[in-house]
């Protein structure tokens, strides 16, 4: 028979499991303490110039939308500002530019120290290396299958860029060196991470199907097979379809733009209105904001660029069977299985 547990013993496990109220008061006093030190620091090395006067902290917090310029390799020619000129070019290295590439360089270098000494048994750093790529892989084969496997470096890249480029906000450069800006803060950078994503995109397209197969996705003349009104209509739906292509980097860039942005602005102004009680709550709501944004901005360059590489006759054909084997391959239908069951 198994001896059940005295009363004694029941209470002294209870008392062990429970915390301790005065270790609890400790870690709150000794928070708040830091948060003190932290805010006078804060207040002599960090201090807005109008402090502490609300407005003018506010209005010193607010992020330009032009980005201040590091370099300009050409100060003599002004930038053209006429309805005729829609993309105005100046040779210059601006402030979202070389945050970039100090974010580049800061991941490549962590890369590079985590695969420096590959092992069968990996170490701590190699460890930790491929479980994050692991879940890259785990997450871009959950939202497009085995046909996603090919672009999980893209994936990751895309992913571990933007987030660290939201966060640099985040860091004690953020807002507070003129050099340095949050990249993603600036529309520039956005809409060029678009782009890259529009190119790759459609050039993916166009490898996986070739040329005609995929404008056949877009001109659709197999219609006109069933009549001259499904016809136009399929021509119509492929003119929309074709349409929308454009739009897609427009909603990425300004999607992933405009809440960075607001959230650099939502910061300052809490910083320039609560700098005695340090907004912790606010810094981790914009961490969230750029891991979610990095997370949906990634996601949806996986999506488009798997849709691209899909032909009309999949997309057609797309539609859940009612039977499959373990394999994915659609089993007979009811009727046969039925007939077979007999």
């Amino acid at each position: 028979m198994t001896s059940q547990p005295s009363p004694a013993d029941t209470v002294a496990s209870a008392s062990a499991a429970a915390p301790d109220p005065r270790s609890r008061r400790r870690v709150i006093v000794l928070s708040g303490v830091a948060l003190i030190v932290i805010d006078i620091l804060a207040a002599i090395f960090a201090a807005p110039a109008g402090f502490p006067d609300p407005k003018s902290t506010i209005l010193d917090n607010l992020e330009p939308v032009a980005p201040h310029v590091v370099w300009d390799f050409a100060p003599g020619s002004p930038v053209p500002n006429t309805p005729l000129v829609i993309l105005p070019f100046h040779p210059s290295i601006t402030s979202s530019i070389l945050a970039t590439w100090v974010v580049i360089a800061v991941v490549l270098a962590l890369c590079l120290v985590a695969t420096r000494r590959l092992r069968l048994v990996p170490g701590g750093a190699q460890n930790v290396f491929e479980f994050i790529y692991e879940q890259f892989a785990d997450f871009a084969g959950g939202l497009g299958g085995d046909r996603a496997r090919r672009y999980v470096s893209l994936f990751s890249a895309f992913f571990l860029l933007i987030m660290f480029t939201n966060w640099t906000d985040l860091l004690i450069f953020g807002g507070k060196i003129e050099a340095l800006r949050t990249p993603t803060s600036d529309i520039n950078m956005t809409i060029g991470f678009a782009l890259v994503t529009f190119v790759i995109t459609h050039v993916e397209g166009v490898r996986a199907l070739g040329i005609r197969g995929y404008l056949g996705k877009f001109i659709n003349l197999s219609g006109f097979r069933r009549g001259i009104g499904d016809g136009l209509i399929d021509l119509y739906v492929g003119l929309i379809e074709f349409l929308l292509e454009f739009f897609k980097p427009v909603t990425l860039s300004f999607r992933l733009w405009g809440n960075l942005y607001g959230g650099g602005i939502m910061l300052g102004v809490f910083t320039a209105l609560f700098i005695p009680f340090v907004p912790i709550a606010a810094m981790a709501l914009e961490g969230f904001i750029g891991f979610i944004q990095a997370l949906i901005f990634a996601s949806l360059t996986l999506m488009y660029v798997l849709t691209a590489v899909e032909s009309h006759h999949e997309e057609e054909h797309a539609a859940p069977s009612f039977a499959s084997d373990p394999e994915g391959d659609v089993g007979p239908p009811l009727i046969d299985a039925a007939a077979a069951a007999h």
